[in-house]
């Protein structure tokens, strides 16, 4: 039985639960003789172990698990008789004070909120829109073919040599010796020999590639570099330094013309360079697509927690504080870090675990309102789609069928984007175009 809930708060409750300590010993006695059917001691056959023995070896476990058993049954009872909606787990206390013959436990816990949903249709939702032209194409193909670049020797004669005087430029890979120098004393890092880099790539400090544009091979310069006071390298950073490097190498870039030997490459069989150029831009138009989708559904979220009105289960944002943070534990350990020593406080990741909770409440609402599940052809549609870019789709479709995990992934992905659609479809919303490498450039893709 239980007594009427107090509120202590706007979702913290707590109510007095009772049941006879009869009911415990009558159960405590029930499962005691149960172990003892199959109870093994020396000096006795199996189940045929005295009572009393039994009790001594198993009667401390056996009475945990039946009061836990019975506190737990009780408070369901309770939360289900006054119809709670309990969110997280109880705490529960005995209390010393309770009526003879009984066991007397405060649960003290939180609800689910009501969730007051707005009005979609005055609700702002900005999203954002691009095209893939031919220009984002040949950034493309400039990009690839820098990935199949060469370099040959700069200033010489022949086939691949560009002849006369050759001076270091943007574009060229150099091969280097330097030595730097703090005070006149030379520091860990500040030397090297045979260090090539490719001036222009921002690899080095912009003091240090000025310095190199311009020399020739076998010249040499000294110059002053400024650390920043963020640099990585603490014992040098916000101090200047004297480098002296001496051009040993000088080569330039030999990218690969764009004709049908460069498609075949990219494995355009018949080297036809329009099929080269239309398989970029779907690939592009694939990415972004994804990319839209989730800034998209980025502003239908934000949309969504500034305009509902609730309060947060704390044991849910606490839990789900305690996930990220072990799941950033695991993360940093799987990269090889060292994480034993490092702390992982629950509370750095509350600001994010109160999002998602209240995220989720939000959702679960708007999909139980709205009827807005995920239905099994849209989920089948998901995965085909994932599919197109592999080589076999049927081992794609066997990947996420085969895993029960995997498929509720999916799941979640359609229920969130038939939310986002159902918002889009009703809330006042505006586009804006942006720029592809605004939108390429953004990590909402990643998130």
């Amino acid at each position: 039985m239980a007594t009427a809930v107090e509120n202590l708060g706007k979702l913290e409750r707590r109510l007095t639960i009772t049941f006879p300590l009869s009911d415990v010993r009558s159960e405590v006695e029930k499962r005691l003789k149960k172990q003892a059917k199959t109870a093994r001691a020396p000096g006795f056959r199996p189940g045929k172990v005295p009572i009393k023995m039994v009790a001594a070896q198993y009667g401390y476990q056996i009475e945990s698990d039946v009061l836990n058993d019975k506190v737990g049954q009780a408070f369901n009872d309770a939360a289900n008789e006054n119809q709670l909606r309990v969110a997280g787990m109880p705490k529960i206390e005995p209390k010393q004070e309770a009526p003879e013959g009984m066991l007397a436990f405060d649960a003290t816990f939180e609800v689910y909120p009501e969730v007051s949903l707005p009005e979609l249709a005055d609700v702002d939702v900005e999203t954002v829109k691009t095209d893939v032209t031919d220009a984002e194409i040949d950034k493309t193909l400039d990009i690839l073919r820098k990935q199949r670049v060469h370099f040959h020797a700069k200033g010489e004669e022949g086939e691949h040599g560009t002849g006369g005087d050759a001076v270091a430029a943007n574009g060229d890979r150099v091969t280097v010796d330097f030595t730097g120098a703090i005070d006149g004393v030379e520091f860990d890092g500040g030397k090297a020999d045979d260090y090539a880099f490719v001036l222009g790539e921002g690899r080095m400090l912009p003091e240090f590639e000025a310095a190199t544009v311009g020399l020739k091979v076998g010249e040499s310069k000294t110059f002053p570099l400024a650390f920043p006071e963020d640099y990585h390298g603490k014992d040098v950073a916000g101090k200047t330094a004297d480098f002296t490097i001496t051009l040993k190498k000088l080569e330039w870039a030999h990218l690969p013309e764009v004709d049908d030997e460069f498609a075949k490459s990219l494995g355009i069989e018949d080297g036809s360079i329009d099929k080269m150029r239309e398989d970029i831009k779907t690939n592009l138009e694939r990415e972004v697509t994804a990319r839209i989708k989730a800034r998209n559904k980025e502003a239908v979220m934000d949309a969504l927690v500034k305009h509902t009105e609730m309060d947060v289960p704390q044991v849910m944002v606490a839990q789900d504080s305690e996930r990220l943070a072990e799941q950033t534990r695991q993360d940093m350990a799987q990269r090889g870090m060292d994480v034993k020593s490092l702390p992982f406080p629950a509370d750095l990741f509350a600001a994010k675990a109160e999002r998602r909770v209240r995220l989720g409440l939000i959702l679960s609402q708007l999909v139980a309102d709205n009827n807005l599940q995920a239905t099994q052809e849209q989920v089948k549609a998901q995965i085909e789609d994932f599919a197109q870019s592999y080589e076999d789709p049927k081992e794609v479709l066997k990947y996420y069928y085969s895993d029960r995990r995997r498929l509720s992934e999916v799941e979640a992905l359609v229920l969130e984007e038939n939310v986002v659609n159902y918002v889009l479809g009703k809330a006042k919303a505006t586009s804006k175009d942006i720029a592809f490498d605004e939108l390429m450039g953004s990590n909402a893709a990643q998130g």
